[in-house]
């Protein structure tokens, strides 16, 4: 009889406790056991074994019981794609819906001058996939851009450039127009690294004004989520991110009424940063 082991960090995600990065981290920090002893980068479990994050129980689960639920969140500028900030800033996770016993695994990430579209979701998995380079999941961006571009600078971020942490491109630039010393581009990349399209323009010798996602794979932000909200995504729309990333579809798991309650709830508290709205004018005060 063959046993069938997986790797500890891809389990810990599917459970829906972070990203398998995150969990590559915890095993790192000595903050996960299996049958009670320190585990290690590397070790590879069964469905039978007993798993403590921060000694904690963790319930294993198997590929196909894992929920999938994915939701879109419109990031607003001065927002940090990351759980808790030493700082006290705002976190994108602090907009979520409450999960119970499950944890919301963002999708990619954003930094704190960009906003737009972020996705998150209950399947560890179905994260590590669409982020992965190998499955070259397409990024598009809405950029602004100060100075005159030249073609040639186009030219020369769509052939390649080279960055300090590699060669970097863009798969396609399309100009839409501006006021100003501004112009307006949208852009696509299928790749995730750190401020890759702002670098791509600085290496042309160009400042980024004001940078958006706007699509990620086939989910593009849309009417449904204003800046600061969000929205749980179809079942087809779902389906369609699974395909992309290789993965056979599941059906999404229907909401408990304390679950809709709880999400309904949450929806009305979390309205736009009131920074990020416009000041009134003295005269209307």
């Amino acid at each position: 009889m063959t046993i069938t082991t997986e790797k500890l960090q891809k389990v810990l995600a599917r459970a829906g406790l972070g990203s398998r990065r995150e969990m590559e981290a915890a095993i790192a920090a000595g903050r996960v056991k299996i049958n009670g002893k320190l585990a290690t980068l590397g070790d590879r479990i069964e469905m039978r074994d007993r798993v403590s994050l921060d000694d904690r129980p963790v319930t294993l689960r198997g590929a196909e019981e894992t929920p999938r639920r994915v939701i879109m969140y419109n990031k607003p500028e001065g927002e940090l794609c990351t759980r808790k900030d030493p700082e006290g800033r705002r976190t994108v996770f602090e907009r979520l819906p409450r999960l119970k016993g499950e944890r919301w695994v963002a999708i990619g990430r954003l930094d704190i001058n960009t906003s737009g579209l972020l996705l998150f979701t209950t399947d560890g998995e179905l994260a590590n996939r669409l982020m992965h380079p190998s499955t070259q999941v397409e990024r598009e961006y809405a950029v602004r851009v100060m100075g005159e571009v030249k073609k040639e600078q186009v030219v020369a971020m769509v052939q390649g450039v080279m960055l300090e942490d590699g060669p970097a491109r863009f798969t396609d630039v399309q100009e839409f127009g501006g006021e100003g010393i501004n112009t307006w581009f949208h852009v696509v990349i299928t790749e995730g690294r750190n401020r890759e399209v702002r670098r791509l323009w600085e290496s042309q010798g160009l400042t980024v004004s004001r940078l958006k996602r706007v699509r990620y794979g086939n989910i593009f932000l849309d009417k449904r989520a204003k800046a600061g909200e969000w929205v749980e995504l179809s079942q087809a729309e779902i389906d369609d991110l699974a395909e992309s990333a290789g993965l056979a579809s599941r059906k999404v798991p229907e909401l408990t009424p304390d679950e809709k309650n709880r999400w309904s709830r949450d929806k009305n508290k979390r309205r736009p940063v009131q920074a990020m709205r416009k000041p009134k004018s003295p005269r209307s005060r």
